[in-house]
C-alpha cells in the first residue's frame, strides 16, 4: 500500500534524541527546548516563539493571551481543522465562519469586513496547504476595526509571503508538529508566535501552570509562585530534540518537497489543460512550502470514483476537513456570515495524494497513471 503520509525522519534527530535521554534534564525548556525556540526567533524575527505540546496548545495559549471572553467573536473560514474554532469555543467565543477563496482554499479577504460586528475580537487566517491568505488585507482590517489576528499557520512552516515568513505577520501564530506536517517534533508538536512586546510576559507564564517560573530560572525573581492562569504547555526536551534535528535538516525537507511538487504539478498539466482536474493555484508574493499536493475533480462523483480507483491500486488518498459550519458543534457554537458559495462545494472537489519527504519518483508516477486513467 502507498500511504498518504509517512512522517519526515532524516537520521539526524537520533543523535540529539539520545543526547536529551542521556541529559540532566527530560523536561520543557531544557537545552533542545532553547535552541529550537532560539532557531525561530532568528528566522523569523518574532518576539517570542514558545514550543506547546501541540497546535492546538499553542492556539488554546493565544485565545488566553488575547483574553476571549463569552460572547466574544471570532471571525475565521470554516474550512479547517477543528483546533482552529475548539480554542476560541473553550473561552466562550462565538465561532463567525467567512467564504473561501476557490484558487487557494483561504478565507476570503473580501468578505471578512462585512461579518465584523462590534462583538468581534479576532480574525483567525488559516495559510491553508502552506500557500498564504492575503495577509496586508487581513491586517489592515483588523489595524482599521482594532481586532487581533492570530495565525492558523500550522501547514505554513517555510512559506513566505512578501518575502515574510508565514507566522511572523500577525499578532501571534501557531505552527504544527503533527507527523503530517511537513516537520515533526516526534508525531506531536506546536509552536507559539508571538509578534506583539505585550504578550510575551503574559505567554510565559500561562505556559508554565500560570506560574513566574520562567523568570526565576532567569534571576529576575527569588522565588516563583502562582500570579495568572495557565496550563501546562511545555513539550519534553525528547520532543524538542527530535525537531531540533529536523531543523538542522529544514532547507534540504522543504527543497525535496518543492521538487517532488513540481513532479506532481508538471505530471497533471496536461489533464489540467484538458479541462480533467484544477491544480493547486500560488497566488503572486507568495512562496509555499509543498506541504501538500491536491487536485480537485468536477464534482463529488468523480471524486469518489478516483479515491476507489486509487484504492484499488493500493494507494491511499483522501479528501480534507467537512467545513465546521455544517458540523453538529459548528452549528451550535457559530454561524455562517454571508452565503456558502465556495466552502462545501470546492471541499468536496478536493483530494490530497500522497506526499512526504523522500517519496519516489516512481510513487508520485504511478499516483498520475491512476488518476489520469479514471478521468480521461
Amino acid at each position: 500500500m502507498i500511504p498518504f503520509n509517512k512522517p519526515p525522519y532524516t537520521g539526524n534527530e537520533d543523535r540529539h534524541v539520545l543526547a536529551a535521554m542521556r541529559s540532566e534534564k527530560i523536561s520543557g525548556d531544557g537545552l533542545y527546548g532553547k535552541l529550537c525556540q532560539t532557531w525561530f526567533e532568528q528566522r523569523l524575527g518574532c518576539r517570542k516563539a514558545l514550543l506547546t505540546p501541540s497546535c492546538t496548545h499553542a492556539l488554546e495559549m493565544a485565545a488566553l493571551l488575547i483574553d476571549v471572553k463569552p460572547g466574544d467573536e471570532v471571525i475565521m473560514p470554516s474550512y479547517t481543522f477543528v483546533s482552529t474554532a475548539n480554542a476560541f469555543v473553550l473561552r466562550g467565543a462565538r465561532i463567525i465562519f467567512v467564504d473561501i477563496r476557490p484558487d487557494t482554499m483561504n478565507i476570503d479577504e473580501k468578505l471578512i469586513e462585512a461579518a465584523i460586528t462590534d462583538k468581534t475580537k479576532a480574525i483567525v487566517p488559516v495559510h491553508y496547504a502552506g500557500v498564504a491568505c492575503e495577509m496586508d488585507t487581513i491586517m489592515a482590517i483588523a489595524e482599521r476595526h482594532g481586532l487581533f489576528v492570530i495565525e492558523d499557520a500550522a501547514q505554513g512552516m517555510m512559506s513566505t509571503y512578501k518575502g515574510r515568513q508565514l507566522g511572523s505577520i500577525g499578532h501571534m501564530a501557531a505552527y504544527s508538529f503533527h507527523e503530517t506536517k511537513n516537520y515533526t517534533s516526534g508525531g506531536e508538536g506546536g509552536l507559539l508566535l508571538i509578534n506583539d512586546e505585550r504578550f510575551v510576559k503574559r505567554a510565559e507564564i500561562i505556559r508554565e501552570k500560570g506560574t513566574n517560573r520562567s523568570q526565576f530560572f532567569r534571576g529576575a525573581v527569588d522565588k516563583y509562585t502562582w500570579v495568572d492562569v495557565g496550563s501546562s504547555y511545555l513539550p519534553s526536551e525528547l520532543q524538542s530534540a527530535f525537531l531540533y534535528g529536523q531543523l538542522e535538516k529544514a532547507e534540504e525537507i522543504n527543497m525535496n518537497r518543492l521538487a517532488s511538487w513540481e513532479k506532481y504539478n508538471d505530471a497533471f498539466r496536461r489533464l489540467r489543460d484538458a479541462g480533467c482536474v484544477e491544480l493547486p493555484t500560488i497566488t503572486a508574493g507568495c512562496q509555499h512550502n509543498a506541504h501538500m499536493f491536491y487536485v480537485k475533480f468536477k464534482d463529488l462523483e468523480m471524486r469518489t470514483r478516483v479515491i476507489a480507483a486509487l484504492r484499488e491500486c493500493q494507494i491511499l488518498a483522501v479528501f480534507h476537513y467537512i467545513p465546521l459550519h455544517s458540523s453538529p458543534a459548528g452549528t451550535a457554537f457559530g454561524r455562517f456570515s454571508g452565503e456558502d458559495r465556495y466552502t462545501t462545494p470546492e471541499s468536496e472537489r478536493l483530494l490530497r495524494l500522497p506526499m512526504w519527504f523522500g517519496i519516489e519518483e516512481s510513487t508520485i508516477d504511478k499516483v498520475v497513471r491512476v488518476v489520469a486513467s479514471t478521468v480521461s
